[in-house]
C-alpha cells in the first residue's frame, strides 16, 4: 500500500522515476522488482471491473486478492477521483469509477493496471465488490413514477428520475386544429439501438518525467476529453494535458462523449508512471453505449384538404438510460427538426427524458432527429391516404420555401428537397408503380433534414467552433493544422481539397495534421455533421489569406496588378498573358522575403441563431441538408418478413467537394438506417435485474452482404451560401427517412401498419392476423404514460409578430 501510517500520501520510487508523488488512496503494488526487471514489458495494460447489479449501493471493495498477484501493479478505485464529469455542463454526473453506488449492469467500478491484459483480467476476477441492491428503474413508465429518494438514480434533474422535461408553444395549436379539415392523431415506438463501429474503444496514456500527460484514444471529441481530464485530474494543469484523437474505426456518434476508461488509464499512468493501454472488449462497448434513445412519440396535425398542415402537437418519452450525456440535447432534438421540410404554421412540443437503469443514451448518427422523422413521415403517409393524395405529391406541394424562418425560429438557407422527391420518384418508376404492385410488392416514400453543424458550442461562448493555421513553406508543400477528427468520413481531405482549391495546388502537396490538442487549433470535434461545414470554412479563410500575402508578393516581383493573378495548376500568373508568372514554390519564396515566414489562420463561427428563448440553442444550423428516400419492399404474409431489395436515395449536399465521398456516405446512412429499420435493437431483461439482452455482435443483428439492399444515389447540388463552396452535410442526414419509408413501403405491399421500429417480422404478422379479423391492421404503441406538464414556454412565430423570445408562463397542464 502506498500509504504512511497516518494515511496520508508518500514518496514512492514508482518504475524508475525517483520520488514520484502517489496519492494515497491508489494502491500500487511490486514497485521495487517491476523498476528493477528490464525484461519486463515497459507499457502496462488495464482492465476495468463492472458492475453486476443494475442499481445498488456499494457496501465493500475487497481488492486484496488482486494486490497480491505477481505482476499487478495499481489498484484503483472511485474514491482516488471524487471529480464528477459529462459532456454537457448541465449533466456533470459520472465518475471515473464508481464511488457509493453503480446505476447499470457494466458500470465500471475498479481499475486495474498490470504487465499483460491476461493479468489484468484475472485481477478484476479476484476483485469483491458487496452490494445492497436498490430498486430498479426498466422503463419510460418507471422513470416518470413517483420515487422515495432513496430509489432515485440521481439526486438531481426536474424531479424523481426526470432528467429533463420540455414544454414550448409557436402559436395557438389548439386554434389551428379548430381551422384543420382533418386532424390526424398517432403515437409510435421507436426501439433504441447502438453505433455498432469496427473498432472498439481503446485509449493509451502515458505520463512524463516532466509532469505531462498525453492521452491517444479513439475519440470523436478530442477538445471536450482534454477538458474532462484536465477537471477530474485537477489540480494537474490543462497546459500539461495533451490529447490526441487517432484514426478511428467509425465513431457514429458513440465516442462523442469523453469515457471513464480514457481518465482511469490517465490516472493509472499518472500513479505508476507507465504508459497504460485499454481495449474495450465488444460487450464493453455495448456497456458505453450512447446509442440511440429508445423513444415513445404522439403526433396529432390538422390537415386542410390540400395536404398542407394547419399546426402540430408533438410528444416525446425518452429513456435515457442511467447518465445524462448528451441527453438534455437529445431531448429538444426529438422536437426541433419538424418544421424545416414542410410548413407548420403553429407548433407545440412536449419533451420528457427519464433516467432508467441501463447503459446511458446519447448521440447516434442523426443525433435524436430520426426517432421523431420516422413518426412524421408515416404520420404524413397517413393522411395522404385518408385525403386520397399521392404522398410523393403532397410534400412536393407544401415544401418549407428558401431562406425563410419556421415558426419555432429555426433559419433554413438552400432547400432541395423538391429536387430529391423528384429525382427519387422518377428513378423508382413511382408514378407507375405505387399503389398498383401485387400483394406482397411495395413502395414507400420518406424524406428528412439535418444540420451542417450545430449553431451553438456544447460550453456557450464567443469563440471560433473550428480553427486552422497553414504553414507554406519554400519548397511549395502546405501544412495544414486543424483539431477536427477523422473518423472515417474523410474530413482530412476535405481540409486538403479546400486549401488546394483556393492556392491552385495538388491537394497532395497538402500536409494534413489534425486532432492533437498540443499541435492543433480547437476543432469542437466530429459530431452533428459540421467538420465540412465549419473547418471547411475555417480553412478556406486561411487559404484565402494565405493567398493574399502570395499575390502582393508576385504581384510586385511580376510588376502586375494583383487582381490579375490567378492560382491554378501549381503556378501563379498573370490572366491576360499565362506565360507571365511563377511556380507555386517561387511564389512562396517571394512571400517569405518580402513578409518573413508564412503562416496563416482562419476561424470560423456560425451565424447567430433567431431564437432567443430558452431552448433555442438546439436545432439552429448554418444551412440544412435534404433528403429524399422511397423503398421497395416484398412482404411474405405467411411470415411477415420483411425483404428490401433496393433502396433510391436523392440527398442535397449543397455542393460536393468530394463526389466519391458523398456517394460513400450516402450508402452508408442507408445502410445503417435499413438495419435501424428491420432489426436492430437494444433490449433489456427488465425481470432479470435489467441485463442487457444480447450484447455481442453474434446476437445484436444487423445487416450483412446478404441483407444489404442496393442503392441507387443521386446527389442534388443546391449550394448554400454559409457553406465552403456552398458544401452542406452528408455524414447524418441519407439515415432519417429510411426508417420511415421502408414502413410505409410495408403498408403499401400488405395494407398494415407498423408505427414501431424496428419493423420486425413478429409486428407484421401481428398486425396480418389483425387485419384478418377485422381489427386496426397496426402494430404499435397503445397508450400514453400520465405527466403533470409544467406551463409551456410560449413563443410567438415570426408570422404572428413574435421576435424570438418567449411570454411569461403560467398554469399546469396534466395529459395522458
Amino acid at each position: 500500500m502506498a500509504t504512511s501510517e497516518n494515511g496520508a500520501p508518500r514518496e514512492l520510487k514508482v518504475i524508475g522515476h525517483p520520488l514520484r508523488k502517489v496519492d494515497a488512496r491508489a494502491k500500487v503494488t511490486g514497485q521495487t522488482r517491476f523498476a528493477d526487471d528490464l525484461t519486463l514489458p515497459r507499457m502496462l495494460h488495464a482492465k476495468l471491473l463492472r458492475s453486476t447489479e443494475a442499481h445498488a449501493r456499494i457496501v465493500r471493495i475487497d481488492t486484496s486478492a488482486a494486490e497480491a498477484m505477481p505482476g499487478v501493479r495499481a489498484i484503483l478505485t472511485g474514491d482516488v477521483l471524487p471529480e464528477p464529469f459529462g459532456i454537457l455542463p448541465v449533466s456533470q454526473d459520472e465518475h471515473t469509477l464508481c464511488i457509493d453506488k453503480v446505476r447499470f449492469v457494466g458500470d465500471p467500478v475498479v481499475a486495474v493496471a498490470a504487465i499483460d491484459e491476461d493479468t489484468a483480467e484475472e485481477a478484476v476476477r479476484r476483485i469483491v465488490v458487496e452490494y445492497e441492491p436498490l430498486k430498479h428503474v426498466a422503463s419510460i413508465d418507471d422513470g416518470l413514477a413517483p420515487c422515495s429518494d432513496a430509489d432515485r438514480i440521481h439526486d438531481y434533474g426536474t424531479h424523481d428520475n426526470v432528467h429533463k422535461y420540455v414544454n414550448l408553444e409557436f402559436g395557438d395549436v389548439e386554434q389551428s386544429f379548430e381551422e384543420a379539415d382533418l386532424v390526424q392523431e398517432d403515437s409510435f415506438y421507436f426501439e433504441g439501438n447502438t453505433h455498432l463501429p469496427m473498432e472498439q474503444h481503446a485509449a493509451l496514456a502515458a505520463f512524463d518525467p516532466d509532469g505531462k500527460l498525453t492521452l491517444w484514444s479513439s475519440t470523436q471529441t478530442p477538445h471536450y476529453v482534454h477538458r474532462a481530464l484536465a477537471k477530474v485530474l485537477a489540480p494537474l494543469p490543462a497546459s500539461h494535458i495533451r490529447v490526441i484523437a487517432c484514426p478511428n474505426g467509425g465513431g457514429f456518434g458513440g465516442k462523442s462523449d469523453p469515457f471513464n476508461h480514457e481518465i482511469a488509464v490517465a490516472k493509472l499512468s499518472m500513479i505508476t508512471g507507465r504508459p497504460v493501454k485499454i481495449c474495450l472488449t465488444r460487450e464493453e462497448v455495448f456497456y458505453c453505449h450512447r446509442g440511440r434513445h429508445p423513444v415513445l412519440m404522439w403526433v396529432k396535425t390538422g390537415f386542410k384538404k390540400d395536404g398542407s398542415m394547419t399546426g402540430m402537437h408533438f410528444r416525446s418519452y425518452l429513456d435515457g438510460g442511467a447518465y445524462g450525456s448528451y441527453g438534455v440535447a437529445s431531448t429538444f432534438y426529438t422536437g426541433a427538426l419538424q418544421t424545416v421540410t414542410y410548413p407548420v404554421p403553429r407548433y407545440k412540443f412536449q419533451g420528457a427524458r427519464v433516467f432508467t437503469n441501463k447503459p446511458p443514451c446519447g448521440p447516434k448518427r442523426g443525433h435524436g432527429t430520426p426517432q421523431p422523422r420516422f413518426a412524421l413521415e408515416v404520420h404524413l403517409d397517413k393522411v395522404a391516404h385518408r385525403l386520397g393524395l399521392d404522398p410523393a405529391q403532397m410534400r412536393l406541394d407544401h415544401l418549407v420555401p428558401p431562406n425563410s424562418l419556421t415558426a419555432n425560429y429555426l433559419r433554413v438557407g438552400s432547400m432541395g428537397l423538391g429536387a430529391c422527391i423528384e429525382k427519387v420518384v422518377e428513378g423508382s418508376a413511382w408514378k407507375e408503380r405505387y399503389g398498383k404492385l401485387p400483394e406482397g410488392h411495395g413502395l414507400g416514400l420518406a424524406c428528412g433534414s439535418y444540420l451542417s453543424g450545430a449553431g451553438l458550442p456544447i460550453y456557450w461562448n464567443r469563440m471560433p467552433h473550428s480553427g486552422v493555421q497553414l504553414k507554406l513553406d519554400r519548397s511549395g508543400g502546405v501544412a495544414c493544422f486543424c483539431g477536427s477528427t477523422d473518423i472515417g468520413q474523410g474530413s482530412d481531405s476535405v481540409l486538403a481539397y479546400v486549401v488546394a482549391e483556393v492556392l491552385g495546388i495538388d491537394p497532395f502537396a497538402i500536409r494534413v495534421v489534425t486532432a492533437d490538442t498540443d499541435l492543433t487549433p480547437v476543432d469542437l470535434g466530429s459530431y452533428s455533421s459540421r467538420v465540412t461545414l465549419m473547418t471547411g470554412n475555417a480553412a478556406l479563410q486561411a487559404a484565402e489569406r494565405a493567398r493574399e500575402l502570395l499575390a502582393q508578393a508576385v504581384a510586385k516581383k511580376l510588376e502586375v496588378p494583383a487582381v490579375r493573378l490567378t492560382f491554378a495548376e501549381g503556378r501563379v500568373f498573370d490572366v491576360e498573358d499565362a506565360e507571365r508568372g511563377m511556380t507555386f514554390a517561387e511564389a512562396v519564396q517571394a512571400a517569405e522575403a518580402k513578409f518573413g515566414t508564412i503562416g496563416t489562420v482562419g476561424s470560423y463561427a456560425p451565424p447567430a441563431s433567431a431564437g432567443k428563448f430558452k431552448g433555442a440553442g438546439v436545432g439552429p444550423s448554418p444551412a440544412y441538408s435534404y433528403t429524399a428516400i422511397v423503398a421497395e419492399t416484398f412482404v411474405d404474409p405467411e411470415t411477415g418478413i420483411v425483404e428490401v431489395p433496393r433502396i433510391w436515395c436523392a440527398h442535397d449536399a449543397g455542393k460536393c467537394i468530394n463526389p466519391a465521398l458523398v456517394i460513400g456516405q450516402i450508402e452508408g446512412g442507408v445502410y445503417m438506417g435499413l438495419g435501424e429499420a428491420l432489426m436492430e435493437e437494444m433490449t433489456y431483461r427488465g425481470n432479470r435485474n435489467v441485463v442487457h439482452h444480447h450484447p455481442s455482435m453474434l446476437e445484436y443483428k444487423s445487416p450483412t452482404t446478404h441483407e444489404m439492399c442496393d442503392v441507387i444515389s443521386y446527389v442534388i447540388e443546391d449550394p448554400d451560401p454559409n457553406g465552403p463552396f456552398g458544401a452542406k452535410e452528408v455524414g447524418q442526414g441519407p439515415l432519417l427517412p429510411v426508417m420511415p419509408a421502408v414502413a410505409n413501403a410495408v403498408f403499401d405491399a400488405v395494407g398494415v401498419r407498423v408505427d414501431e421500429v424496428p419493423v420486425t417480422p413478429e409486428k407484421v404478422l401481428r398486425a396480418l392476423q389483425a387485419k384478418a379479423r377485422g381489427r386496426d391492421p397496426r402494430t404499435g404503441p397503445t397508450r400514453l404514460p400520465e405527466v403533470a406538464w409544467r406551463p409551456p414556454m410560449r413563443v410567438p412565430p415570426p408570422w404572428e409578430g413574435g421576435t424570438g423570445e418567449a411570454l411569461p408562463r403560467e398554469g399546469v397542464e396534466v395529459t395522458k
